[in-house]
């Protein structure tokens, strides 16, 4: 457990860098932090000196305690250097070394430094990112957005960037709340072909399975409806499998049961992701399910993971390196001062053929 005066300076620092306290303005007396921590003088002291010491807060005798902004020279103290703050849900998992490659690749041709965060799609540990990156100073920021699809707390350190005139731009996802630059790969149109492939092989009862806390799994599911509405199927509820970051641990066991329930109706199923698809790989091997002849699947993304799997999935591509590179040039251009450079960018999805779609 951490002591209480660490408790006041997260808590202090963290109301600087999310605007609450701005640069300037005089914080509550030693007093009334007191009494609203609940601790001696002499802890809140402590609190207030080691903030001064990492140039957050500065004392005037006589006067009070202010915010500084002294914290920002002293973790980038080289102006040639810049550095750009890159924050993703995960690092190592699927499609994210590709785009980090991109974007670190794009950053050294003209000697820009990275400074890598992620948030295991987790909205504290997003916090956590975003305070390091302002404690920091980076220069620029390329976020993925943590469960994109619900309320982010967080909206207040994005409007921090912005006031301090700190380029940033979302990959992937973008946070609805926000007007903010994005690259995104064109989610609705992905699943929408995804479904409506397995249409044009005569397939008339097709399940989804997708993740619907972040904005890809919205957009597919939305796709997913379009196809069907064209092709004057009808949208059965009982044929969808949702499931979020916290429910996926469980997922193989609702593939499970969700294919159990659902043998004699379905004979297809699009995949949120090429994760999801060689999930539902392994637990139709493990209910005897043939692929293709009982059940066909599409993934999407195009993942190392279905490249390298035992068997060749059939999927859509995402530009994952592509994006990262994009975004690491959308960044360095706004740095430079460059005009006119584009708000949204949609990535256009094509249909790889794999062993995992038949004729019905």
């Amino acid at each position: 457990m951490k002591p209480k005066y660490q408790f006041i300076i997260d808590d202090i620092k963290s109301n600087i860098l999310s605007g609450v306290y701005n640069v300037g303005e005089q914080i509550p007396t030693e007093s009334a932090l007191q009494e609203q921590y609940q601790v001696s003088r002499q802890t809140v002291r402590k609190a207030i000196l080691e903030l001064s010491n990492e140039g957050f807060l500065r004392s005037e005798k006589g006067s009070g305690t202010y915010v500084s902004n002294q914290y920002r020279s002293k973790s980038n103290g080289n102006s040639n250097n810049k550095i750009i703050g890159v924050i993703t849900t995960y690092i190592s998992d699927y499609i994210f070394p590709s785009i980090i490659r991109g974007i670190e690749g794009r950053l050294n041709e003209d000697n820009y430094s990275l400074l890598l965060a992620s948030t295991n799609n987790d909205v504290a540990q997003e916090k956590k990112a975003l305070e390091m990156m302002l404690s920091y100073g980076v220069d620029g920021l390329i976020v993925e957005p943590t469960k994109s699809n619900l309320y982010n707390p967080n909206i207040a350190y994005y409007l921090t960037f912005k006031e301090q005139d700190v380029p940033f731009i979302m990959i992937n996802a973008y946070y609805e709340e926000l007007e903010v630059p994005f690259f995104c790969l064109d989610d609705v149109q992905s699943s929408y072909l995804a479904t409506k492939e397995l249409i044009s092989k005569g397939h008339q009862k097709i399940g989804i399975i997708s993740k619907m806390d972040d904005l890809q799994g919205k957009y597919r599911m939305k796709g997913y409806i379009k196809a069907l509405g064209e092709a004057k199927l009808r949208f059965q509820p009982e044929q969808v499998l949702s499931f979020d970051t916290e429910s996926k641990q469980n997922l193989s066991v609702n593939i499970k049961n969700f294919l159990i329930e659902n043998r004699d109706v379905l004979t297809a199923i699009v995949c949120y992701n090429d994760e999801v698809g060689l999930e539902v790989v392994n637990v139709c091997r493990q209910l005897d399910i043939s692929i293709p002849n009982e059940l066909s699947i599409i993934g999407q993304d195009n993942s190392y993971i279905a490249k390298n799997a035992n068997i060749k999935l059939t999927t859509l591509t995402h530009p994952q390196e592509q994006m990262g590179r994009d975004a690491a040039d959308w960044v360095i251009k706004k740095l430079q001062g460059k005009k006119d450079l584009p708000a949204t960018t949609y990535y256009q999805p094509v249909l790889i053929e794999g062993e995992t779609v038949v004729e019905k």
